[in-house]
């Protein structure tokens, strides 16, 4: 099993003091923290995009580019591209060239975004994300494998003779496929012989596991080689602590009022917005939450891993409002405890030298 640490960059006050740090406060600490997840071993270190709702992540390659500037080894992945909303021509060169500076170590993550808003704010039918995602990607593909593209689609203007500048550091970038709720993303990820990075931040175990299958099942009948679909999965959050007693009395409070604060009633009965998992005992039950001991954490993942399959998993430390400190000491904990144990017991060809 490989890791990552991902932020979608939050920004909204404290659930329970109400307080609130500064932009330049809190975009700071998102790279202190990728820092952070280098010194302690982690895989990846991934930065969301938002462009609605209470978050700061609507320029996640200028945030990469920073962190690339200060690691040399992790891989700096996005968690996701909203390739949708988004031009690929430009989405080809502003990743391109933080492969270059990062000397190869950029991967995209696509999907069309887990915020409503962002569609109209950026004058698009909703209706048609899917057109739009499968349209674009086709397009970023071949501007990162050819020279002299001509290209005409529905959702752009033509191209004629177009070289993207500058060209990524060893070849196309890999792009996994972000997948929450539809089966459309399995399925495009599964047609080009992509991998597949399953959110399972919010719903039921089993609602994630029905992306995955199809995937898998898609990939091979593309023949596509069933040793090359490599799975990511998510999870709701990392609260460790040195016993579940332990973990509901220092953070019962906190999870809790966090979900009161993210709930969306616009969006109430929308599969992947709202967490059914309301307690901190229902989370840790049930939920795709990491919170508890490091062995149930332990326990979780690789259960998750018996029924994905999985080769990345990716974490969260900073979604409930943890200083630094803390968040520091959550993924020091994670890297000593916990990833040893579940990388020998899942071992993956992911990220082989």
């Amino acid at each position: 099993m490989r890791f990552q640490v991902l932020s979608i960059i939050h920004h909204a006050p404290h659930p329970l003091t109400g307080e609130l740090p500064s932009a330049a406060e809190r975009l700071a600490q998102v790279v202190d923290i990728g820092v952070t997840a280098e010194e302690f071993g982690f895989d990846a270190y991934a930065v969301g995009e938002r462009h609605a709702g209470p978050f700061l992540s609507s320029s996640p390659a200028v945030l990469l580019g920073a962190l690339a500037a200060r690691t040399s080894r992790i891989r700096l992945l996005t968690g996701v591209t909203v390739v949708a909303i988004l031009d690929p021509v430009r989405v080809a060169e502003e990743y391109a060239t933080l492969d270059q500076l990062s000397h190869g170590r950029v991967e995209l993550v696509i999907g069309k975004g887990a915020e409503a808003g962002h569609f109209d704010l950026f004058g698009l039918d909703e209706s048609r994300q899917w057109e739009y995602q499968a349209e674009k990607y086709e397009l970023l593909r071949r501007l990162w494998r050819e020279e002299g593209v001509d290209w005409a689609g529905e959702f752009r203007p033509p191209l004629k003779n177009v070289t993207t500048v500058p060209r990524p550091y060893a070849g196309p970038p890999r792009v996994w496929h972000g997948s929450a709720t539809s089966l459309n993303s399995p399925e495009l990820a599964a047609r080009h012989g992509d991998p597949l990075f399953t959110a399972n931040a919010v719903q039921p175990r089993e609602a994630y596991a029905r992306l995955v299958r199809h995937y898998r099942e898609r990939f091979e009948a593309y023949g596509h080689d069933p040793a090359d679909a490599h799975v990511a999965a998510g999870s709701g959050g990392l609260l460790i602590a040195q016993s579940e007693r332990d973990a509901v009395r220092r953070y019962k409070e906190l999870y809790e009022a966090r979900v009161r604060q993210n709930f969306k009633p616009q969006l109430a009965g929308r599969a992947g917005y709202n967490t059914p998992f309301r307690t901190i005992e229902e989370a840790i039950a049930d939920g795709p939450q990491l919170i508890g001991s490091p062995q149930q954490i332990i326990d979780k993942i690789l259960g998750y891993h018996e029924v994905y399959g999985h080769d990345l998993q990716s974490v969260t430390v900073d979604g409930f409002g943890l200083s630094t400190a803390e968040q520091r000491e959550q993924l020091q904990w994670f890297a000593e405890e916990i990833a040893p144990a579940v990388r020998r017991a899942a071992p993956t060809r992911l990220w082989e030298t």
